[in-house]
């Protein structure tokens, strides 16, 4: 029996509820790097990286913010095989 929530792999082990992600971006830009910033300060800052450098962040429609360690283009082909 399915619920209809499907989970994507971020790394590591971690998952997250694919249909609740509203944007998958890279970390390298000063207005990502702002908003995690914010983020962390509204107490919504997610951290999967398990202390690697992070390289992908996820936006939720929640207003959490999710840190991967995973490339942007990783996480883009595992929503695509998981639709």
């Amino acid at each position: 029996m399915s619920n209809g929530i499907r989970f994507v792999n971020i790394g590591f082990g971690s998952l997250v509820n694919a249909g609740r992600i509203i944007a998958v971006v890279s970390a390298d830009s000063a207005p990502v790097k702002r908003l995690l910033r914010d983020a962390e300060d509204r107490n919504q800052l997610v951290d999967a990286t398990f202390g690697r450098k992070v390289r992908t962040v996820l936006v939720m429609d929640s207003g959490h913010v999710v840190r991967c360690a995973v490339q942007p283009e990783t996480i883009a082909n595992r929503l695509e095989e998981e639709a």
